[in-house]
């Protein structure tokens, strides 16, 4: 564990960092229209937002100590195929939520 005072400098700086981000769009650029190709890539932010967030928990789940888990693995698969094949969220991550389940019932 860190020192008390580190860890505040810590917590303050990225608080301030935070800030700063939000406020450079919402305070600085809100009241402007922003150029067609700003806009085209923000669409992708939140496509983007959930892999960087599941990917580590399949690759690297704490579940086994970091070591790859076919299950998991098997389970992102389907997930990904379902989405891209029918464009149904619900459908892919309940057939990737099957898989998981099936596979760890199954390979143990």
């Amino acid at each position: 564990m860190s020192d008390t005072t580190t860890l505040w400098i810590v917590i303050v700086a990225l608080g301030i960092g935070s800030f700063a981000l939000r406020f450079v769009f919402l305070g600085l650029v809100g009241d402007r229209a922003m150029p067609p190709w700003v806009l085209r890539h923000l669409r992708y932010t939140a496509v983007a937002i959930l892999p960087a967030l599941v990917a580590p928990l399949v690759l690297w789940p704490a579940a086994t100590n970091g070591a790859p888990d076919p299950s998991r693995i098997a389970a992102a698969a389907v997930t990904l195929v379902l989405g891209m094949w029918t464009k149904n969220i619900f459908l892919s991550i309940g057939g990737g939520l099957a898989t998981l389940y099936a596979c760890l019932y199954l390979i143990g």
